[in-house]
C-alpha cells in the first residue's frame, strides 16, 4: 500500500496550511465557537474547503468528489485547532437527507441556514417500546386539508429543549405493513401542542427529552420523500449518523486526550504512563485505532475510485463504539477517585476531571446511537458476510 500523496495533492496541503496560517494565527486548541468562528467557516466555505458536497445554491462550496482532499483538510484544520464544520444534528444528519431526498424549495428553505447554525435541529425516532425496532412507532400524522396533524410522543429527544425544528419519523398509514406505512416529516418545535420534558441523566445533566404531540401540525407539503416512504429516507439519515460516529479522525483525538492524562496524572510519585500495566492498556487501544485508520485509508482509496463500502462504514461505527468503551475504562481507572464524583458535584464548577466523567458515561450511549450495535452485528452478518437470518420466532 503506498500512502504517499501526488504532488498536486502536497501543493493542496501546501495551500491550506497557508490559508489557515493567514485567518486562523492562534494556538491549537482556541475557542471554535461564537462569532469569530462563524466567520471563519463562511471564508473557508468561499475557499471551498467546508461543506464542499454542498451546492453553492443551499451554502455549500460545491467542489467535486476528492475524498484525499477532503482527508488532507481535515487532517490541517484539526492541527491548527480551526473550526470545522458544525456538528449539529441539523448538519450531521438532515442536511445530507435533504440533497438526496428533498424538494427543491425544502433545500433552499432548510439548508443554508443549518449551515450557519441559525436553524436548530432535534430528532424525532425512538419511542416508548420503540427503539430498535424502530419501525414499530406509534406517533400517528393524519393529513387535514393542507396540514399535517401530529399526535403521540417521542423519547431520548437530543436538544429538544432548544431545537427550532424536528425531523421526525410518524405512521401516517395505519393499515400498511410496518416499514411501508411511515413518513418522514419536518415540523416546527415552537408551536403550541408540543410539550419537552427534560429527562434527568446519571450525569446529572438533561440533553435528552422525552416529546409530547397534541394535535401539533406541519404544512403538508413538508413531507421528505413520498407519503410512506419514510423509512427509506431515514435510513439516509442514520448512515450520516454512522459515519459521523465512527470517524477514526474523533477517536484518534480521543485517544491523544487519553494519553495526556496518562502523562498529567501522579500516583506515588510518578506519571502514571510510566507504569507498565497502563502502558499496556494504551498500545492495546491504539493497536485498534490504528487497525480502523488504515480501514479508513482502505475506504478512502475505494471512494476515490468511485466505489461504495456501505459494510466496512457500518463496521467502522462498531469499531470506534468499542475504543470509547475501552478509553473509558482505562480513563475509569487514572482518574482514580474523581470518577466517583458527579460532573457538576463542586458547587464552584465541575472538578478537574469533569470531561472524563461526561465520556465514560456518555460511552454507554453510541451502542445505541445510529443503530443500535447488535442490529448492526445481525446486517453486517446477513449482508455482507451471507450468515442465515436470525430466527425470529425463537
Amino acid at each position: 500500500m503506498d500512502l504517499n500523496l501526488g504532488a498536486a495533492d502536497e501543493g493542496f496541503r501546501q495551500e491550506v496550511r497557508a490559508f489557515l496560517a493567514e485567518h486562523w494565527p492562534r494556538a491549537k486548541g482556541s475557542a471554535v465557537a461564537g462569532p469569530e468562528a462563524a466567520a471563519f467557516r463562511t471564508l473557508a466555505t468561499e475557499r471551498g474547503y467546508l461543506y464542499r458536497a454542498v451546492p453553492k445554491a443551499y451554502g455549500g462550496s460545491e467542489q467535486a468528489p476528492d475524498p484525499v482532499r477532503g482527508r488532507i483538510i481535515r487532517e490541517e484544520f484539526a492541527a491548527a485547532g480551526a473550526p470545522m464544520e458544525l456538528t449539529t444534528p441539523g448538519v450531521k444528519m438532515l442536511v445530507g437527507t435533504l440533497l438526496e431526498h428533498g424538494r427543491e424549495d425544502q433545500k433552499q428553505r432548510f439548508i443554508r441556514k443549518t449551515l450557519l447554525g441559525e436553524y436548530k435541529w432535534c430528532q424525532g425516532y425512538s419511542e416508548p417500546g420503540s427503539g430498535s425496532d424502530l419501525a414499530s412507532l406509534k406517533t400517528r400524522a393524519e393529513l387535514v386539508g393542507d396540514e399535517w396533524i401530529i399526535n403521540g410522543q417521542k423519547l431520548w429527544t437530543s436538544r429538544a429543549r432548544e431545537a427550532d425544528f424536528m425531523f421526525i419519523l410518524v405512521r401516517t398509514e395505519p393499515d400498511a405493513p410496518k416499514h411501508d406505512g411511515i413518513s418522514y416529516l419536518l415540523l416546527d418545535m415552537k408551536q403550541p401542542g408540543i410539550t419537552v420534558r427534560p429527562l434527568r441523566e446519571m450525569t446529572g445533566s438533561s440533553v435528552f427529552n422525552e416529546v409530547f404531540f397534541d394535535n401539533a401540525r406541519t404544512p403538508a407539503d413538508w413531507i421528505v420523500g413520498a407519503r410512506g416512504q419514510g423509512w427509506k429516507v431515514s435510513s439516509s439519515t442514520l448512515k450520516h449518523e454512522r459515519d459521523a460516529i465512527g470517524s477514526s479522525q474523533t477517536t484518534e483525538q480521543l485517544f491523544s486526550k487519553l494519553v495526556q492524562l496518562a502523562r498529567e496524572t501522579v500516583r506515588d510519585g510518578r506519571p502514571l504512563i510510566e507504569r507498565p500495566d497502563v502502558q499496556q492498556a494504551l498500545a492495546r487501544i491504539e493497536g485498534f485505532i490504528l487497525s480502523q485508520k488504515y480501514s479508513s485509508y482502505y475506504q478512502l482509496s475505494m471512494a476515490a475510485a468511485g466505489r461504495e463500502t456501505p459494510l466496512l462504514r457500518m463496521t467502522a461505527k462498531l469499531v470506534a463504539t468499542d475504543i470509547g468503551h475501552d478509553v473509558a475504562r482505562l480513563a475509569q481507572m487514572l482518574i482514580g477517585d474523581d470518577g466517583l464524583l458527579m460532573p457538576t458535584q463542586d458547587r464552584k464548577g465541575p472538578h478537574r476531571n469533569a470531561k472524563w466523567v461526561n465520556q465514560i458515561m456518555g460511552s454507554l450511549g453510541n451502542s445505541i446511537a445510529g443503530g443500535t450495535s447488535n442490529i448492526q452485528r445481525n446486517i453486517i452478518a446477513e449482508r455482507g458476510l451471507g450468515l442465515p437470518r436470525e430466527d425470529r420466532a425463537a
